[in-house]
């Protein structure tokens, strides 16, 4: 790609890596409709995960000291618009690289960087996060889950909810309480990980209007972690979780959620070999849109890869990036109905799972109303 004055472009180094994915995927995802691979992210496939390992392409932005590729976050930003665009099944190691192995790199004691960082790496070690809690909403700051300090360490209470994938993890990084009462806010929360097999969890799936059980709550009771399951100082899990969901909040994944979609309906109107009026509003849409947000995520990789924090950036690109992803299948859905032909049984089952996943885009990274108060925040609008 050629640098565009006053964007940020990727470096000609990391654009090379594209060519070597996209023909991976191509073999490994041979003969995949596009109602499977609509999924992407959310996509559990440990096998698919470990083959990323032994290409490198887990921890690509890790430090090589621990089995990574030291390679920066645009390297990182290529790989990710391939496997999503691909529509491939990456939701194993998603959150492990994506946020839990630089949280620990970040805030961890030696001795837990030597031990998790190389299993994620090696699609060994996969991580669910443990926010969100019944009752409280987006409220992240009202957490009850409570670690008590005892002679083993930690004793832990409570429950997390819509926790991605942990019914299939070996580990969650949760955000819990360790001191004073929820009235507190901000103060006395800290973070821990918790192995996933210890007595006392218990892990209910929760079942979508798309038939998928990636959801779940976490249920703890009188769960005994080890001293060392404390990640970082202990009462600073406020400012390391808000650094760690800049990870979250700012990716492709924050775009291109609905692309499969896309993708697959454009192949039909090329197969088709003409397009309608409607066919080009909608193309349109989706080309503006997509450039303007692919522009500003690769700002705040680059932000990241200066190692700074852009909190205000991210909650921009999350929200316009969900406003963008789920209006996409209601643009295509017009431009069918315009056109008043149907689409083939592959694109509208396509299309009918994306409509119905669409609205929990909302929630995922925070919910639109909390991104908004991060922006009216960051601009002195409260």
């Amino acid at each position: 790609m050629l640098p565009t004055p006053g964007l940020t472009a990727i470096p000609p180094e990391d654009e090379a890596l594209r060519a070597p994915v996209r023909a991976f995927l191509q073999a490994a995802m041979r003969g995949i409709g596009p109602e499977a691979r609509a999924r992407a992210w959310l996509g559990f496939d440990a096998d698919f995960s470990r083959a990323l390992a032994q290409q490198g392409w887990i921890g690509l932005t890790l430090p090589r000291a621990y089995g990574g590729g030291g390679r920066s976050g645009f390297a990182r930003f290529v790989l990710l618009e391939e496997l999503l665009t691909a529509g491939a099944p990456v939701s194993a190691h998603w959150i492990a690289d994506r946020q839990t192995a630089p949280l620990i790199l970040r805030y961890g004691t030696p001795a837990q960087r030597d031990f998790y960082v190389p299993r994620i790496i090696r699609g060994e070690a996969f991580f669910c996060i443990g926010m969100s809690e019944p009752d409280t909403g987006s409220d992240l700051a009202s957490v009850r889950t409570r670690a008590t300090r005892n002679a083993g360490g930690w004793l832990l209470n409570g429950r997390k909810i819509w926790t991605t994938n942990a019914h299939r993890s070996h580990y969650m990084c949760a955000l819990v309480r360790t001191s004073g009462t929820p009235e507190d806010r901000h103060q006395g929360l800290s973070q821990v990980i918790v192995d996933l097999s210890l007595p006392g969890i218990t892990v209910r799936p929760i079942r979508d209007v798309a038939g998928d059980a990636h959801f779940c709550e976490v249920l703890f009771e009188d769960v005994q972690l080890p001293a060392d399951a404390l990640i970082g100082e202990e009462g600073s899990g406020w400012k390391q979780v808000t650094a760690e969901l800049a990870f979250e909040r700012s990716g492709p994944e924050r775009i291109y959620s609905s692309l499969v979609l896309a993708e697959a309906w454009l192949g039909e109107l090329r197969a088709a070999g003409a397009v309608s009026a409607a066919a080009t509003e909608a193309t349109g849409r989706i080309a503006g849109n997509l450039a303007v947000l692919r522009a500003m995520s690769l700002a705040v990789a680059d932000q990241l890869d200066k190692g700074l924090n852009p909190e205000f950036d991210a909650a921009l690109v999350k929200d316009l990036g969900t406003e963008f992803e789920q209006a996409l299948p209601g643009w295509i859905q017009a431009a069918l109905e315009r056109d008043g032909r149907a689409a083939s049984p592959g694109l509208a089952r396509t299309l009918a799972y994306v409509n119905q996943i669409a609205p929990s885009y909302s929630l995922r990274g925070g919910t639109r109303q909390i991104l908004r108060g991060i922006i009216a925040r960051s601009l002195g609008l409260r």
